[in-house]
């Protein structure tokens, strides 16, 4: 026959078995507790040797023994200690490197890094920014490389004063390429260091596995790229306005340098080099 009453409720561990599991939560700085006893009602500000202090709204505190008899909004609770945290190792910076230790802002040096435009120094700036800032290292923007050679002339580059200089689609018989020995066979090029990747615009440097694209479309000639990019891509790209949210788009999707090419890791790496080796 069935046994319409189940076990024996007084058998051993019966008590255990009928008892309510309470929620165990670890006591964790400014966690709000009610002790049940006596209703006192405070802030955790620490625990030490099993017992955990807490401060009310008036700024009392009281210590009590860890474990059942605390609320948390009216439910019954069990605290215990925090788990142990790891210690923290040395941060990186998004370039890969480790961070400096905190310290006064550096004064900028008289040696600049020069990109060709907005999108190039802020996704440089993305990327390396504290490595920059920690060297005192700024940098501008040309609007172009064909303005280079006048930007040389206007503050021109010295033993104190470096121009690091990073331009799109430097290959063979390009524009830039031509513009880049023009400047190393003239009066500055001793002081100036012109790198570059080979792509045509600096929106190829991110990786199309960052973007969440499978490739960079090929856009072809007498289509301007960012137009094309964009819709290849099925992204609007009516005026100035829906390129610059493709660019953020684009720029969000960077957050370290895993999510760049390795073309414009070594580059932008060779020109911090060169200009911080003037002090």
């Amino acid at each position: 026959m069935d046994d319409r009453y189940g076990t024996d409720v007084l058998a051993a561990g019966w008590k255990q078995r009928q008892a309510k599991q309470l929620a165990r939560v670890e006591a964790t700085r400014d966690t709000v507790v009610e002790v049940a006893d006596d209703g006192f009602c405070g802030a955790v500000t620490s625990v030490s040797g099993g017992m955990v202090e807490l401060e009310d709204r008036v700024g009392r505190r009281r210590l009590f023994p860890l474990g059942a008899g605390f609320l948390i909004d009216g439910a019954d609770v069990v605290l215990i200690p925090p788990a142990p945290t790891a210690p923290a190792g040395p941060r990186r910076t998004a370039s890969g490197s480790f961070a400096a230790p905190e310290t006064r802002a550096r004064t900028a040096r008289a040696s600049r890094i020069l990109v060709e435009g907005r999108h190039d120094a802020e996704l440089v700036e993305k990327v390396w920014g504290d490595d920059l800032r920690a060297e005192g290292v700024v940098v501008e923007y040309l609007q172009g490389v064909d303005l280079l050679q006048a930007t040389l002339d206007d503050e021109p580059p010295s033993a104190a004063r470096r121009y690091g200089v990073l331009v799109d689609h430097l290959v063979p018989g390009s524009k830039e390429s031509r513009v880049a020995d023009a400047v190393a066979r003239g009066p500055h090029g001793a002081h100036v260091k012109i790198v570059g990747h080979p792509w045509v615009d600096v929106w190829q440097c991110v990786t199309p596995r960052a973007v969440g694209i499978e490739r960079w479309p090929d856009v072809p000639r007498g289509i301007e790229y960012k137009v094309g990019v964009c819709r290849a891509l099925g992204w609007p790209a009516r005026d100035q306005a829906d390129l610059a949210r493709a660019w953020q788009r684009i720029l969000a999707s960077v957050h370290s340098y895993r999510d760049l090419e390795p073309e414009l890791l070594g580059r932008v790496e060779e020109l911090i080099d060169f200009v911080t080796a003037v002090d």
